[in-house]
């Protein structure tokens, strides 16, 4: 109710909340630090505004943040390959740790299929395992290609599973990042794979960013790591989504 307040109006004040939903300040504050902290609004002097749409972080930017959650992330989601298997890495810091778990797994043979300039050089070196690089126009911030070019060669492959990062999840408007492209060649690869493995730190719930890549009806998976909210998890479970806390 907070958050659909702040979609209406753009910030709010502890006095408004505490009278509008007749509850105690300390109550608000905890629900506005919990909500600041998931990424879902932005704590003021004396209240909270609404998140804007996310900035398009450079890469380096974003290897920092919530790394150790993404190393859990990583591990679990690698552990889920198989021999044989074909799948899809999109760009992004936490599928890049997914690429160095894979280097270490004691898999026979392995193809990756890969727009992350990043990930491919992670594991361009290990003979078990064979990089298709999926080419198109280079994005400085993240290392990605992306364009017609890049689609055109993806509608031409298929995986078995995908793992997709994304910049936001919403229960309501689904999976997000902020670049127009971006989205459209993950939307791609949700299409061409047969399982679809969502892999997102907890502060990526409840946030939206400009670009919609798919609802949550196409998600078999999701990882995440055990600061993400109980409530919304056993929410998510309950749309036959299966969630693993890493």
């Amino acid at each position: 109710m907070i958050l659909e307040l702040l979609n209406s109006q753009e910030r709010a004040t502890v006095e408004e909340l505490v009278d509008r939903f007749n509850v105690s300040a300390v109550t608000i504050r905890g629900d506005l630090d919990r909500l600041a902290e998931s990424g879902a609004l932005v704590r003021s002097h004396g209240g909270a505004i609404r998140r804007q749409a996310q900035p398009d972080v450079p890469i380096a930017v974003k290897e920092a943040l919530h790394h150790r959650e993404k190393v859990r992330i990583g591990c679990s989601a690698a552990a889920l390959v198989r021999d044989g298997d074909t799948i899809i890495l999109d760009s992004g810091t936490t599928t890049a740790e997914i690429a160095r778990h894979l280097r270490t797994l004691a898999l026979q043979s392995v193809t990756v299929i890969t727009n992350g300039l990043n990930i491919a050089m992670t594991l361009a070196s290990v003979p078990q395992i064979r990089v298709i690089m999926v080419g198109g126009m280079l994005r400085p911030t993240s290392y990605s290609a992306v364009g017609p070019q890049a689609e055109l060669m993806l509608r031409g492959l298929y995986a078995d599973r995908l793992f997709l990062g994304v910049d936001g999840l919403d229960p309501d408007v689904g999976l997000t990042t902020p670049d127009v492209l971006e989205a459209q060649l993950n939307t791609l690869m949700i299409r061409v794979s047969h399982e679809v493995t969502v892999v997102a730190d907890s502060s990526k719930f409840l946030r939206r960013s400009l670009s919609v890549i798919a609802g949550l009806e196409d998600v078999h998976r999701i990882i995440t790591d055990d600061k993400a909210n109980p409530l919304l998890v056993e929410s998510l479970r309950g749309r036959n989504i299966e969630v693993t806390v890493a």
